[in-house]
């Protein structure tokens, strides 16, 4: 635990405010928190998320990965799931590490690091593991550099490459290739989320989905339930709801104009599956957000 405990006092002498504060390394990214968040909906990158102090839990589809000090989540797609802080203090708040993954740079490592002997991991998305005394010790080398930042052009990527080096001989290591490969049904759910995402604001259907990615409709429909954790339907309406309420916030506009944007027909429809994903009706929500910016911290 003096690893971890390490970790934690690096991030908090490089953090300035709660939420995301982003450091000297490009892909790094430090989270703080100072009191319990409400639950706050986003799109999580392929990424490492390792948690040093606090806890969170965030939900995927019917899915709910909780974390607590010393454990990792790692992503590997675009995912819209929703994250919380459910401990942290003013005295000990909740902090993570963010380290977005470079895919050329994990691409060159996996050609040269063998796969694990053993079945393949379930191709699930997201998962939360607990951390090794090896990738703790990644992660605090990594860390380190940013008080010497003169190091850090030529330290830097090798303190990057030890942490993806250790997920990918660790038990997420074939978890991990999935984001290298192009090959496969997993490849071809990654190329239909990456559709979604670029179109969401669109109708679309099943059929036009699988054309676009070469699966069949019920093969897409299966295997984009077993990574995702939800339908396509499903991700599509959760981007659009995501994207509306920051509309809201960020632009000031109304609730009929942000459906209309995000692509609703229905102003009452959007209502109706805006309170049931987020709680609140529009209005009210973001009333709450700017009323509390402190309880909406992005885990």
């Amino acid at each position: 635990m003096e690893t971890l405990a390490e970790i934690a006092a690096a991030i908090g002498r490089h953090v300035s405010k709660d939420g995301f504060n982003a450091t000297l390394i490009d892909r790094v990214s430090l989270v703080r928190s100072s009191t319990p968040t409400m639950p706050m909906p986003n799109v999580y990158r392929p990424q490492l998320c390792l948690v040093a102090q606090g806890h969170k839990e965030v939900t995927l589809g019917d899915s709910v990965f909780r974390y607590a000090p010393g454990r990792y989540g790692i992503v590997t797609y675009d995912l819209p799931a929703t994250g919380q802080v459910v401990e942290a203090t003013p005295d000990k708040p909740y902090l993570c590490l963010y380290l977005d993954f470079d895919p050329v740079m994990l691409g060159e490592l996996a050609l040269r690091v063998p796969p694990l002997p053993g079945a393949p991991a379930p191709p699930i998305g997201k998962t939360v593991s607990d951390a090794s005394a090896d990738l703790l010790n990644a992660a605090l080398h990594l860390l380190r550099l940013l008080d010497d930042p003169a190091a850090l052009p030529v330290l830097g990527p090798l303190a990057e490459q030890e942490i993806l080096y250790r997920l990918l001989t660790g038990p997420d290591g074939a978890r991990m290739r999935h984001i290298t490969t192009g090959q496969g049904r997993v490849a071809q759910v990654g190329r239909a989320i990456a559709w979604i995402r670029q179109n969401f604001r669109e109708r679309f259907s099943i059929e036009r989905l699988a054309a676009e990615v070469g699966m069949s409709p019920s093969s897409l429909h299966e295997h984009f339930r077993v990574v995702t954790a939800m339908t396509p339907l499903q991700f599509q309406k959760q981007l659009r709801l995501q994207d509306a309420r920051g509309l809201m916030l960020v632009q000031d506009i109304d609730a009929t104009t942000a459906a209309f944007r995000v692509g609703y027909e229905s102003p009452s429809q959007f209502s109706r599956e805006y309170r049931r994903h987020f709680g609140e009706p529009p209005a009210r929500d973001i009333a709450r957000l700017r009323a509390s910016p402190g309880l909406a911290v992005v885990a």
